[in-house]
């Protein structure tokens, strides 16, 4: 999702890293599944878009099924964050959120893909729609998951 959100601008493991709040290796692992998986072209340095779509679209959802949780301080994810609360009127009900200690929202937790997404959010805010979208598509109701995958597949394309 970070090399989605940071289109074509040049990167570096270490600058990754840094970005995503992961260790070096931890993002040279990423990438090398992601080659195996062939979501990730190494010889034009960028994702493949295409096979990344159909993967989000269709299997996420089964391969990364979020946990829930009770109430805790966090930052607002799925429909109650950017750019899906904008479109999805939102219920009276607490919403789901990434555990955060520095999180200003009350909501019932949801597990994030990787424990520093939270942190990595705040520091870019088109990776955090992109994550956003994905965990509607991850654990939203039928409704929520079309319009996130609508929008996922216009960020993608753009």
């Amino acid at each position: 999702m970070k090399l989605v959100a940071q289109g074509r601008s040049e990167w570096s493991y270490s600058s990754l890293a840094r970005e995503l709040i992961m260790s070096p290796s931890e993002v040279h692992a990423g990438i090398k599944r992601a080659t195996a998986a062939r979501l990730y072209d190494k010889t034009r340095k960028a994702p493949n878009k295409k096979a990344l779509e159909e993967f989000i679209v269709h299997g996420v959802r089964y391969a990364y099924t979020p946990d829930l949780g009770g109430l805790t301080r966090g930052i607002p994810t799925s429909y109650a964050a950017p750019p899906l609360n904008g479109i999805i009127a939102q219920p009276s009900e607490d919403p789901p959120v990434w555990p955060f200690a520095e999180g200003e929202v009350m909501g019932f937790a949801f597990s994030p893909l990787f424990r520093s997404v939270p942190k990595a959010a705040t520091i870019d805010s088109k990776l955090y729609e992109l994550l956003a979208l994905v965990d509607a598509i991850r654990g939203g109701r039928a409704r929520e998951r079309d319009i996130a995958v609508r929008e996922f597949r216009n960020r993608l394309r753009s």
